[in-house]
């Protein structure tokens, strides 16, 4: 999660660094979040598709693949958990 926030910083340092007069501390913190909900977002489409993936396995495979599935969107949930209580 704190990679996350990472990125977010980053990126919104080098869009403030784009910006001419630079950002108020107030814009800046705003961009934060706007990308640190991008990131976000992203992250769980991957994570969307890769259960999807798991799940289009042949027949014989699909116990494991849903073992799989199940662990993914675990994972998912943990990190939902986690990044809200962030904020």
């Amino acid at each position: 999660m704190d990679r996350l926030r990472t990125i977010a910083q980053e990126t919104t340092r080098e869009i403030n660094e784009l910006v001419a007069p630079s950002l108020t501390d107030e814009q800046a913190k705003t961009i934060e979040r706007l990308v640190e909900k991008a990131v976000i977002r992203g992250l769980l489409e991957g994570q969307h598709r890769a259960v999807d993936a798991a799940l289009q396995c042949p027949e014989a495979d699909q116990d494991l693949a849903h073992k799989i599935a199940t662990a993914i969107r675990r994972k998912n949930d943990l990190m939902i958990v986690n990044l809200s209580s962030m904020r």
